[in-house]
């Protein structure tokens, strides 16, 4: 049985997403983001601001993306005189194409603003004209947008499910296992290691189940599936985990909002799909 995977943050078909770098003049109905320490955004009327609203109080533009015949820019405000919002409270306001929108912008956001200077020679990098990089004319460095690969696990015990709160995080719901990939690893040996670092446990029959962007934490999460290998005594690793435990999928609250890649694979074993 197969997962309807078409609810989830970046499935906005049949509208298409066009990520190719087209260096363009901005014009009064496109639409313009503005953030402010990396989680926070404007929206004008419950939807994205338009360039019309915000001209008078920018210094620049950037642009970002498009979808369909919307273009997407990336705006520098003069001042931070504005009602701030956290990225996340904002989706239940904004189409399912504008939830995705606003993801991947702030994914490029973050890129931008921490690649001011070269990190080789510590010059100021320009834009690239002919595609997305920003190059170091001092030495010639180019570099590209930072994705991170980060894998999510829904480790099984029969008609368990492991499931965690993550400690100290601004996100206090029920988790999945998860964890960045490190250098010379493949996404299944991490997925055995942040399991055994973070629980205590081995895992078995590690297979793939579905991918998503989300330019939220500027990740690629891989999600896979996992069956306890052995004993399944939990040893929480509480540096990174407030807890973790086991809970029958009968126990499991049904999640309507699916457009994480967690909350749909969470769902599916709910389901009995998973």
């Amino acid at each position: 049985m197969r997962y309807n995977e078409t609810t989830m943050i970046q499935d906005i078909d049949p509208n298409r997403y066009d990520v190719s770098y087209k260096p363009c003049q901005v014009e009064d109905d496109d639409f313009v983001f503005l953030f402010n320490r990396n989680r926070q955004t404007v929206l004008f009327h419950n939807d994205i601001a338009r360039y019309k609203d915000l001209k008078h109080r920018l210094i620049s533009v950037q642009y970002l993306f498009s979808i369909d015949e919307e273009r997407f820019f990336l705006g520098v405000q003069k001042d931070e005189d504005f009602e701030w919002v956290a990225v996340r409270k904002q989706f239940p306001f904004l189409n399912k194409t504008h939830c995705f929108a606003l993801s991947t912008a702030l994914h490029l956001y973050r890129w931008y603003s921490s690649h001011i200077y070269c990190g080789g020679c510590g010059q100021k990098l320009r834009h690239m004209e002919n595609e997305r990089a920003l190059k170091c004319d001092c030495c010639g460095q180019i570099f590209y947008p930072v994705i991170s690969p980060a894998v999510i696990v829904a480790v099984r015990n029969g008609e368990k499910l492991l499931m965690s709160r993550y400690a100290g995080r601004e996100y206090s719901g029920m988790a999945l296992l998860a964890g960045f990939c490190e250098i010379g690893e493949t996404p299944e040996d991490t997925c055995r290691r942040e399991v055994m670092e973070e629980v205590g446990i081995r895992i078995k029959n590690i297979r793939y189940f579905a991918s998503q962007p989300w330019g939220i934490e500027s990740d690629l999460l891989l999600g896979y599936t996992a069956e306890v290998d052995g004993e399944d005594s939990l040893r929480v690793d509480h540096n990174e985990l407030a807890e973790a435990v086991w809970i029958d999928r009968k126990d499991i609250e049904e999640r309507t909002d699916l457009r994480s890649l967690t909350a749909s694979m969470i769902e599916a074993f709910r389901k009995g799909i998973l």
